[in-house]
């Protein structure tokens, strides 16, 4: 089994992770994409994130149709931060055949060095990485620290211009988020009344 991993808060899951996930799945020959809301980020500890149960459930009815993507709550049922590394050595402890790649895009790689015992997520998982709108594309040697050479997928992926923050915003002001995530988490959104305050 090879699986790869795509965390976040998800907050809320949209076109662009589903896009993140389908390329990374296609072009690193994954088996299975399991999907991982963060439960409390750490590098993120200014930031009000909807309730973990919402995140949740949005993620699990856009990845419904998906028999590759599945949904671990790992993350939001562990206390404490939630660190890349930790939630690799559970996932491992879960599937000890499994090989691992952790999907990123190519910000995230840049920020390694910062992460909790970056050194031991290499050890335990390949890297996934594509790129993000406008992030002009940093070379192997800007994007990779000493040592990450021969560990890195790099994925060709569309620019998908869509983010999480615009949604929220979108939302608060009473736009349209069509065609930013799947239907079934535009009416949760709806219905739930996320993001109104």
């Amino acid at each position: 089994m090879r699986a790869g991993v795509l965390g976040g808060s998800f907050d809320p899951v949209h076109t662009g992770h589903l896009g993140l996930a389908e390329t990374a799945y296609e072009q690193a020959g994954l088996d299975r994409v399991i999907y991982v809301p963060a439960g409390y980020q750490w590098r993120k500890a200014d930031q009000q994130m909807a309730p973990a149960g919402d995140r949740c459930e949005m993620v699990r009815l856009a990845i419904a149709g998906h028999p590759h993507f599945e949904l671990s709550t790992l993350e939001v049922e562990r206390e404490g931060p939630s660190y890349s590394d930790v939630t690799l050595e559970a996932l491992r402890k879960e599937r000890p055949r499994a090989e691992f790649v952790f999907i990123l895009g190519r910000d995230a790689l840049a920020d390694l060095p910062n992460w909790h015992a970056p050194e031991r997520v290499l050890e335990l998982a390949t890297l996934a990485v594509a790129g993000r709108p406008g992030d002009g594309g940093p070379t192997v040697s800007e994007a990779l620290p000493g040592g990450l050479h021969g560990r890195v997928i790099w994925l060709d992926m569309p620019p998908i211009n869509v983010s999480a923050t615009d949604i929220r915003e979108r939302v608060h002001a009473g736009r349209s988020i069509e065609g930013l995530v799947p239907e079934a988490v535009r009416e949760y959104i709806a219905a739930e009344m996320l993001y109104r305050d």
